[in-house]
């Protein structure tokens, strides 16, 4: 049975991957399984690739890259400092107190002066006071410590970084190689961003890989129709974002992303501490529960665990409350859908299918929508409607079935044969979903394909809308 339509991706890791944990995971609600490379290594994730592989073929896997970060460096004891001090910042070793270096050799000449410094994800602010060739005078402005290898964010600064680290490419390949499904790019600026992964995975020869791109920075969203445009997805990634751009500016970052990519078909998946204290504690907090379900009535295709299921001690819990919160939030919205107008790319004729099977959702009793879709575009751009009915689709692809792990209220069944004909996809469609007790004899479905010869892919060309014993009756096979 389909328990509900919002899609959950869980992060894990190597020191807690074994099969019945995975299993566990899965049977609460999850999706995706992600990857966070940031503390991972090549083995560590390999293993969690075959623990997942043992369990379904259809959990998808997301590699999660780390991306171009500055970071303090060369910094052997902590540096305490107090409102008002002044603190030095260079690339290169400065034997004077109060000292420090970055990673990043560029820093010094693109922070202007009168630049906003963050140290140690915003813990530590300084402002940059005077500039000099080869260092940044900053004055702090609250008290705290300054240690090695933690992370400096510019608040709207945008930094020369390059896109991939030799580090995210090691594990662009390995994504490649083992066939993952998803990789999650951090830090995308723009849609050069995502061209340059592109171009990594099509060197390898594996370009089925579908990119997802982490939202994280205001340039990444002053630049997010472009990166919509280039990306299989989107992350809105709160944590560094929250660093970025001032925290009250998030939430309206976070639905102007969910809706760019509403607009253009696209999943996005909603990120960061939506259920934080269950890290350490067995329930949620009001405003937790509260961020979940806005998230969802906001349109988002899937929301995020990170800690909680990574390294927390109440990971299947954790799975267990977001599902409740978001068959909840599903049963109380309301029925119409969230795009009243037609999609609009060069398909119309399948663009005004899809609309139509939409508006019948609103005014019958349809028990489940089946989809032909041979590339899944036709179910992603249905699941932008956010319906209130879900979607199956019947494959012979592991592929397409995972890709559409993603999509909102999308579920995909997998079969050994490729369907020649439009009416054996149908029958043997609707047998599936009677056999898993989703629809019964009696049931309303709408039934949306192609051409009768499934050889010849002309896109979308018909919507049916029968009970299930009449329309397996009518096609007599």
């Amino acid at each position: 049975m389909i328990s509900k339509l919002t899609k959950i991706v869980a992060t894990i890791s190597d020191l807690r991957c074994e099969p019945e944990h995975i299993k566990d995971l899965y049977d609460a609600g999850v999706n995706v399984i992600r990857l966070n490379t940031a503390h991972q290594s090549h083995e560590d994730t390999i293993k969690v690739i075959e623990n997942v592989r043992k369990i379904s073929n259809k959990i998808a896997l997301m590699i999660d890259t780390k991306g171009p970060e500055v970071r303090t460096a060369n910094i052997e004891n902590p540096i305490i400092v107090k409102t008002g001090d002044k603190v030095i910042i260079s690339t290169l070793p400065i034997n004077e107190p109060n000292s420090l270096q970055t990673n990043y050799d560029g820093f010094v000449k693109e922070v202007p002066q009168g630049s906003k410094v963050l140290i140690d994800d915003g813990e530590l602010e300084m402002t940059v006071v005077s500039k000099l060739p080869d260092r940044l005078i900053c004055e702090i402005k609250n008290d705290g410590q300054i240690k090695n290898k933690k992370s400096i964010n510019t608040p709207g600064i945008s930094l020369k970084l390059q896109s991939v680290t030799e580090k995210d490419r090691g594990f662009i390949e390995l994504a490649a190689k083992y066939n993952v499904d998803f990789i999650a790019h951090s830090f995308v600026r723009h849609s050069k961003d995502v061209q340059d992964v592109q171009k990594i995975l099509n060197a390898i020869g594996n370009p089925d890989v579908k990119i997802i791109s982490k939202i994280e920075n205001q340039e990444g969203i002053d630049n997010i129709e472009e990166i919509v445009k280039a990306s299989y997805g989107i992350m809105v990634a709160r944590g560094d974002m929250g660093v970025e751009i001032p925290a009250e500016d998030v939430p309206i970052a976070q639905l102007k992303i969910t809706q760019t990519c509403i607009k253009y078909g696209i999943p996005v998946i909603t990120a960061t501490q939506m259920l934080h204290t269950m890290i350490e504690n067995p329930r949620p907090t009001r405003a937790e529960v509260s961020d979940i379900a806005n998230a969802i009535l906001n349109g988002t295709d899937a929301i995020m665990l990170s800690g909680e299921t990574a390294y927390g001690k109440y990971p299947i819990e954790a799975v267990k409350m977001m599902t409740s919160i978001a068959k909840k939030v599903e049963k109380h919205r309301k029925r119409t859908l969230y795009k009243d107008e037609l999609f609009y790319d060069k398909s119309t004729t399948r663009n005004y299918i899809i609309k139509c099977a939409i508006d019948a959702t609103k005014i019958m009793d349809v028990k489940a929508i089946i989809v032909d879709s041979l590339k899944g575009k036709t179910a992603r751009i249905m699941a932008t409607y956010r319906a209130s009915v879900p979607l199956f689709i019947t494959t012979n692809s592991e592929r397409l079935a995972r890709e559409l792990t993603l999509s909102y209220g999308v579920y995909s069944n997998l079969v050994d044969n490729n369907f020649k004909r439009t009416t054996e996809f149908v029958v043997t469609s609707l047998k599936i979903l009677k056999e898993q007790g989703i629809v019964t004899d009696k049931d309303t479905v709408i039934i949306i394909s192609g051409n009768p010869n499934r050889d010849i892919d002309k896109g979308t060309e018909f919507m049916e809308i029968n009970t299930v014993e009449d329309a397996i009756k009518g096609r007599n096979i």
